[in-house]
């Protein structure tokens, strides 16, 4: 089944939603679109779709999740569970879905979105990473490795890293890490950029707080208290840099 479309959700406890609100249109220059119940969608200028939205959730510190845009709901959903997945909720004309190791994903309607939003300042939100417990992981990378018809699996920079991307022009792909010990799964958000350094230094100032750094990678805090990740990945890409 394939999927036409892929939103990456920031999850924040629904008393701080507006405070993500505001720091992550900042970060992404987008607008926000009219709620529609717990959530908003950030909207990009130039006539780009939206691929990122902010959701308000009552319990817990939030964390990410995507929502797959799709032709056929129902048959992508009877072809997730035979890769594994469980069902959450049904909703009329969309569900929400559980994968083996228990991170949440939706199944949407496709309104048509194609174009991707542009690099903002050196830098683009344009993955979700679902930590996954050492236990779960061969599991957890064949099930999203069979789940997306189209999209590309292969094993990452490090030994704990596997990439899952979509075709060229896709928004948002799945880059799933292992655990270096047992603990509940998770997920976050990361953005390339050019210049971790630069980008970084401009989060901080929106009132981002700067978590640890690793060798191509810094871990942030944003204001309404979710952490996500910088990456030294080609914002155009998603992939690594060429060498110079």
């Amino acid at each position: 089944m394939t999927i036409r479309w892929t939103y990456a959700f920031i999850d924040r406890p629904a008393r701080l939603a507006p405070v993500a609100e505001e720091f992550w249109t900042a970060v992404t220059d987008t607008r926000l679109s009219p709620r529609r119940g717990e959530f908003v969608t950030l909207l990009p200028a130039d006539g780009a779709d939206p691929c990122v939205k902010v959701q308000g959730v009552g319990s817990g510190p939030g964390g990410a999740h995507l929502d797959f845009a799709v032709d056929d709901v129902d048959g992508f959903i009877a072809s997730a569970r035979r890769a594994g997945t469980r069902t959450v909720a049904r909703h009329e004309g969309w569900a929400v879905l559980r994968s083996p190791a228990g991170q949440l994903f939706c199944a949407v309607p496709w309104h048509g979105e194609s174009v991707r939003p542009p690099v903002v300042r050196g830098s683009r939100l344009d993955q979700v990473c679902v930590d996954v417990p050492p236990s779960s992981y061969d599991a957890e990378v064949a099930f999203w490795s069979g789940l997306p018809a189209g999209w590309s699996s292969r094993p990452g920079s490090l030994p704990e890293f596997h990439v899952v991307e979509p075709p060229p022009g896709g928004p948002v792909r799945v880059l799933l890490q292992r655990l270096g010990t047992e603990q509940p799964l998770t997920a976050h958000l990361d953005v390339a950029c050019a210049d971790i350094a630069a980008t970084r230094a401009a989060h901080e100032r929106l009132g981002a707080t700067v978590v640890s750094h690793g060798a191509h990678w810094s871990v942030l805090r944003d204001p309404a208290g979710g952490t996500y990740c910088l990456t030294g990945r080609d914002p155009g890409t998603g992939g690594l840099p060429t060498p110079a």
